[in-house]
């Protein structure tokens, strides 16, 4: 065999070499931003699924609130009937309550059941 034969094998091992590392990095690049990609994905969910998650709670504390705000009134509203001497009707059994606690117990009470 002569040297060119011989030198023009070398150059087309060399090459065909070359390439199947090319071809391996480039595989390689691929898969690494496949599992990116999809690391991205899962972990974009399960921050959507965690936002989801606190905004029913919120949603929740919310209600909660404007229904202690509406207890609140309702006491304010209570208050002024009896400043004003036209709940007089009530007034033993609501004065019991007060003594005994039962207003703060009520409120632990319902917060308990609800729960």
């Amino acid at each position: 065999m002569s040297a060119g034969a011989i030198v023009a094998i070398v150059i087309g091992a060399l090459i065909v070499i070359a390439l199947l590392v090319l071809l391996s990095r480039i595989a390689r690049r691929r898969r690494e931003r496949r599992i990116v990609e999809t690391r991205r994905s899962e972990v974009a969910t399960a921050h959507r699924d965690e936002a989801e998650t606190r905004i029913a709670r919120a949603r929740v504390a919310e209600r909660e609130a404007a229904r202690e705000r509406a207890e609140a009134e309702l006491h304010q509203q209570r208050a002024a009937l009896h400043d004003r001497g036209l709940a007089d009707e009530d007034l033993d059994r609501e004065h019991e309550q007060v003594a005994d606690g039962r207003f703060v117990r009520e409120q632990r009470v319902e917060r308990t059941e609800r729960g």
